[in-house]
């Protein structure tokens, strides 16, 4: 299965790397290890890592987090859950997932094979697919991926050279634009014999080889007659494990498992795709959606609300066993959710006035009377990993850092930024009276109950969303800024509006989840760089554009070692939270799952992954296939 740019529950991972996940108890056992002995990476291998190091030998039989002897057959079904290229939670009205245009269906990143797969218990390794191997060139700028010949697409047609050199062109070229951002190192893609050379620019990103390898790979035949970036519901042509087999647009997706598929018998793909159907039901609200759970019209689901959790699994079915909840602990980097201020806008140009607007949400109230005290503050981009910064700059930070002093807050240089805990009343006056004198430092001033900036223009704030999920957790920050003398609104617009107002940054506010990685790459430029944020569609959605952070991007993405790069994450940390472009919200530390008890699963999830539905079965198939014998 491909794994592209992807935004997840846990929101937009890039590749290969940025899926890979780990605790900070782990990263440090790892930053202590002796360094690995130097990989020759000019010779073929049957993987690729960022560091070269490879857990799986060549001839591996098959990833130990799988069961081997997984039955095939059975269904399942969940809630919509996670996002790709071109998706959002509400609905689709198209099958072409990988461009902008349109809002793509969920699960078609199922049907698509790619040159190599993840492996889940590895911070940032990739295993052969479509390429059997993979060599780095003598100029160490290009890569040559030699492919299986028996690859084919699900008509029966050849899957060639030809076909991976035009999918990763046409991704850059029109591509949705977070992908194009993160390929942009790719120079050229070119067929050599049934080989495909990709060719890097020189300084290209640490881990754009993996980003490439994992790419979605196409039929150039099925695109001669067909522009590539349009908006469809035509079933494009594939190759990987599942194909289309029915949809309602906007209501539900339905996959099935492609009984001949190639590469089945691969050691990447032994123990996974077990189920014959996978199904995606489409719900525009959450508690609707919980209701469709309990009536079994889906049979798996991913809590993310916790009064839901804490209140909701109490029916007949659960309580006599039909139904399972775990709880899952999550040792992972946690990521970050918040609030994100664009400061493309006038409004929020002045870091002053967005850490002014920050003081006013209060954590420690909203947990405790909404939250149920279920989650934690986030206060770092990076945290739950080794790469969030603490403390004083060490000294291998401060040299990074050293050239912007006097051009990026002092504060850089010092203890990082926390967001400061509150009294818990829910309008702490301590914390209100720093933000107004914030306020009044960047130049504003109070006419009557408004706040006006010091162009004059009254300070309104609209925080933007397409579901009211938000909404109570929202209004007492609304409140407390309306103290501040800032009118602020909520407006939830329909998903479609939604998405078009976010590509086109038309919004002050906005919520949205990223996934980081322990060994994070382009995915930084795509969230952060310059670039990004004058590229519409991206998701750099605060508009953060800082040669300062950009040249803490470059570090990161040129580091040689685990060390070089965790200075440079802390350091861009350290100017993420100096400049305040978002106000971070919570993460908790475990995932919440319920499920009715049809499935099975091997004994341990992957590290880096819950491993649903990948890695998991039916009880019927299993029943069924010890009755047989088998």
């Amino acid at each position: 299965m491909s794994v592209p740019l992807t935004l997840t529950r846990r929101g937009l991972v890039a590749g290969a790397g940025a899926a890979a996940l780990v605790g900070p108890r782990q990263l440090r056992a790892e930053a202590a290890r002796p360094a690995p002995p130097a990989v020759d990476l000019g010779q073929p291998r049957h993987g690729l890592s960022s560091f070269g190091e490879l857990a799986y030998p060549a001839d591996f039989a098959h990833f130990s987090y799988v069961d081997p002897a997984a039955p095939k057959g059975g269904a399942f079904s969940a809630q919509l859950d996670n996002t790709l290229g071109n998706q959002n939670f509400d609905t689709f009205n198209t099958l072409n997932i990988y461009v902008l245009r349109g809002d793509g269906a969920a699960g078609m990143n199922l049907t698509f094979d790619s040159l190599m797969v993840r492996a889940f218990d590895e911070p940032d390794a990739v295993y052969g697919l479509v390429a059997r191997s993979a060599a780095l060139g003598a100029d160490g700028l290009s890569y040559r991926f030699a492919l299986r010949p028996e690859a084919r697409f699900h008509d029966g047609s050849p899957l060639t050279a030809a076909d991976v050199a035009f999918s990763i062109t046409m991704l850059k070229a029109q591509g949705h634009p977070t992908i194009a951002q993160t390929i942009r190192g790719v120079d050229a893609a070119e067929v050599d014999g049934a080989d495909v050379v990709v060719r890097l620019a020189r300084g290209f990103s640490r881990d754009l080889p993996l980003v490439v390898a994992t790419l979605p790979i196409f039929s150039s035949r099925y695109y001669a007659a067909r522009p590539f970036d349009a908006a469809t519901l035509e079933t494009p042509l594939a190759s990987g494990p599942y194909r289309l087999r029915q949809f309602e647009q906007g209501r539900f997706v339905v996959f099935e498992r492609v009984r001949d598929y190639w590469a089945q018998d691969l050691p990447v793909n032994r123990g996974r795709s077990n189920f014959d159907e996978i199904r995606y039901e489409y719900f525009r609200d959450r508690d609707v959606a919980f209701e469709g759970f309990k009536a079994r019209t889906f049979t798996f689901r991913e809590e993310f609300v916790s009064r839901i959790w804490a209140t909701g699994y109490t029916f007949p079915a659960l309580v006599d066993g039909r139904v399972k909840r775990e709880t899952q602990p999550d040792e992972t980097p946690s990521g970050m959710q918040g609030w994100w201020l664009n400061s493309r806008r006038e409004i929020f140009a002045d870091s002053r006035v967005r850490e002014a607007v920050g003081l006013a949400f209060d954590f420690e109230w909203t947990n405790a009377n909404i939250m149920y005290g279920l989650y934690e503050r986030t206060t770092s981009y990076f945290v739950g990993s080794e790469l969030a910064a603490s403390e004083v700059p060490g000294a291998e930070e401060e040299a990074l850092l050293a050239p912007f002093r006097g051009r990026v807050p002092d504060a850089v240089f010092g203890e990082p930024y926390l967001p400061p805990r509150s009294d818990g009343s829910g309008q702490d006056r301590k914390l209100l009276r720093r933000a107004d004198d914030l306020l009044r430092a960047a130049g504003c001033r109070r006419e009557g109950s408004r706040l006006l900036l010091p162009s004059g223009q009254p300070l309104v704030i609209e925080f933007l969303e397409s579901q009211p999920t938000l909404q109570p957790h929202t209004q007492p920050f609304i409140r407390n800024l309306g103290l501040l003398g800032i009118a602020a609104s909520f407006r939830i617009v329909d998903a479609a509006q939604f998405q078009r107002r976010s590509e086109a940054f038309d919004y002050d506010i906005i919520v949205r989840r990223f996934g980081m990685s322990p060994t994070p790459g382009e995915l930084l430029r795509v969230l952060f760089g310059s670039q990004a944020a004058r590229t519409p569609g991206s998701n750099n959605i605060s508009g953060v554009a800082s040669p300062a952070v950009d040249a803490m991007i470059d570090a990161a993405l040129a580091a040689a070692s685990r060390r070089q790069l965790v200075a440079a994450c802390r350091a861009l940390d350290r100017l993420l939270r100096a400049g305040h472009y978002w106000v971070p919200m919570w993460h908790k530390p475990s995932y919440w799952l319920a499920y009715w008890d049809i499935y099975g699963h091997p004994p341990a999830a992957p590290r880096y992954d819950r491993g649903v539905p990948d890695t998991w079965w039916s009880k019927e198939a299993a029943a069924r296939a010890t009755r047989d014998g088998r």
